[in-house]
């Protein structure tokens, strides 16, 4: 597993609440008016139609509502750029169950409607101290809605490709927590100082072992867009076709982090 980070990036309790219920607006809103035929459309996450894709997107957020059902674990440890590391593990769980959740639900709207009230009501009845326990370990609630900001936003994205036209629209905050967490668990993975790597407007982290930069322009930079860093993060795109397509940039000789990619999938 990664090393621990030297410090934990803090995130905004109200902004984050706000961010994970606006982008599960706006997919509810985007996906209202499907037909069949393109509920039936494929991803590119093995074998899932956009049907099941938008009944994991619901899944995704009442993990919250689960975990909430279990007792508080006794103390906090794990800090939440830890979460990218443990996801491979529930993968084949995960799939397992949002294809019953895709079966069990034909009504996809009132499904995500139901989904947002509740999840409405409970953050309204928690505070974000509230231990919960996680596939990566023992997080604070806030922390935990973090993670479902990326989970998110990475799956507004696969609904984007899947679906021409489209175009579920982001969440600002959401958008910025998913790559800030990221982007932090990349510095974990691979600690150190001779790498800055940018992702504007929202995070710029220094990683990989070397001579650290300290003033001036850094030798080894790496700089891209949030949607492309997140591609990368999660490994919906490569790190060759990234740099191939102009999507990334990268200037130095330890700016190749290809072989840190992805962070989870």
């Amino acid at each position: 597993m990664p090393p621990a980070t030297k410090r934990a990036r803090s995130y905004d309790s109200a902004r984050t609440r706000a961010a994970v219920l606006g982008q599960l607006g706006h997919v509810r809103e985007a996906v209202r008016g499907l037909d069949p035929g393109r509920l039936a459309l494929p991803t590119r996450l093995d074998g899932w139609t956009v049907r099941d894709l938008i009944a994991h997107i619901g899944m995704a957020v009442t993990a919250v509502h689960r975990a909430l059902d279990h007792p508080a674990p006794p103390r906090q440890d794990v800090t939440v750029v830890r979460w990218p590391f443990a996801t491979a593990a529930s993968a084949s769980a995960i799939d397992a169950y949002t294809r019953g959740l895709a079966a069990e639900h034909p009504d996809l709207d009132a499904y995500l409607t139901d989904v947002d009230a509740s999840l409405r009501t409970l953050l309204a009845a928690h505070p974000g101290s509230r231990l919960l326990l996680t596939n990566a370990g023992a997080l604070p609630l806030d922390d935990y809605l973090v993670t479902r900001a990326v989970e998110l936003v990475v799956h507004t994205d696969d609904l984007n490709a899947a679906v021409p036209g489209l175009d579920v629209p982001y969440d600002r905050q959401a958008l910025a927590a998913a790559t800030r967490l990221l982007a932090d668990a990349l510095a974990a993975k691979a600690p150190g100082g001779s790498t800055e790597v940018r992702v504007p407007p929202y995070a710029v982290v220094q990683c990989v072992e070397g001579p650290r930069h300290t003033r001036g322009t850094p030798p080894n930079v790496v700089e891209t867009d949030p949607l492309t860093w997140i591609r990368l993060a999660t490994g919906r795109v490569g790190w060759r076709d990234a740099l191939a397509e102009a999507a990334v940039s990268a200037s130095g000789e330890r700016a190749d982090i290809g072989d840190l990619l992805p962070l989870m999938s």
